[in-house]
């Protein structure tokens, strides 16, 4: 008897399902996460390729041999660096690739991605810092300098181009995001927030 009772109240309670996206707003969505997949594959392959292009370049790059060896260390430690933010990357592009995206709760999940995605992205950038740092450090070491230069004078141009390549390396990074990511990210959020009204 009292199996019965709990039958019916099971079946009397109002299980609310998870909204289905239609197929329209699935079509909508299909086309900025197809670019978001489209470069992220571009920007993988090309940093593959770049990088042993770098390589080559500061081999044959006519500077004295140890700092051909300190900046080809360091192009080696950057290309480590981007090896694991590329594989929180591919995260996100299997999780796109998903087939399942077919309800509001994997696309507030999706979106949580980007999110998480953005701040690799941005964790990503600064880790080049050091980097940049190090690399300027060996360029003006490698320089000859004339003897009219005080060391005032080098600290204020080295302090000068420190500040520039980071003002160029934050600059470029955000815009970089936001052609090749932020303004297909910007279309799903339209998109799922219209979902949720």
């Amino acid at each position: 008897m009292e199996l019965d009772n709990l039958k019916s109240l099971w079946n009397k309670e109002d299980v609310s399902e998870t909204p289905e996206i239609s197929p329209e707003k699935q079509r909508q969505m299909h086309h900025p996460l197809e670019r978001i997949r489209r470069n992220m594959r571009h920007e993988f392959w090309s940093t593959v390729v770049l990088m042993p292009i770098i390589l080559i370049v500061i081999w044959f790059f006519p500077i004295p041999f140890r700092f051909k060896l300190y900046i080809e260390v360091l192009v080696a430690s950057m290309a480590l660096v981007t090896g694991f933010f590329f594989s929180k990357f591919f995260k996100l592009y299997k999780e796109i690739s998903n087939p399942t995206l077919g309800t509001l709760d994997s696309l507030k999940d999706l979106m949580h991605q980007f999110a998480l995605n953005k701040q690799y992205y941005l964790s990503f950038y600064l880790s080049f810092v050091p980097f940049f740092v190090c690399e300027i450090i060996i360029v003006t070491e490698s320089i000859p300098y004339s003897h009219e230069y005080t060391d005032g004078l080098l600290a204020f141009k080295f302090l000068l181009s420190i500040l520039f390549g980071l003002f160029v390396l934050y600059f470029a990074g955000n815009w970089w995001f936001k052609h090749f990511y932020g303004k297909y990210i910007a279309k799903i959020e339209v998109l799922v927030e219209e979902m949720k009204k």
